[in-house]
C-alpha cells in the first residue's frame, strides 16, 4: 500500500504528483503485467541477457564515438 504524507498547507496536484512518482517507482504496474500471463523461467532468462548483450553494445560503441553515440 502506499501512503503519501501531506501537509495541511500542500496542493492536491502536489500530492497527486508524488503518488504517481511513487507509484512508479514502485513497479506496481509493471509487475500487474507480467502476471498476466506465464512466462517460463528459461525464456526470462533468454530475454534478460539479451537485454543486457544488447546495453553492453551500445555502451561500446558509445565510449568509440560510433554512430550509437548520438
Amino acid at each position: 500500500m502506499l501512503i503519501i504524507d501531506t501537509g495541511d498547507s500542500e496542493n492536491i496536484d502536489k500530492a497527486l504528483k508524488k503518488y504517481k512518482k511513487k507509484f512508479e517507482k514502485a513497479g506496481l504496474l509493471r509487475e500487474l503485467r507480467g502476471r498476466q500471463a506465464f512466462i517460463k523461467p528459461s525464456i526470462v532468462n533468454r530475454t534478460t541477457m539479451l537485454k543486457a548483450a544488447y546495453r553492453q553494445q551500445m555502451q561500446n560503441a558509445e565510449a568509440e564515438g560510433g554512430p550509437a553515440a548520438k
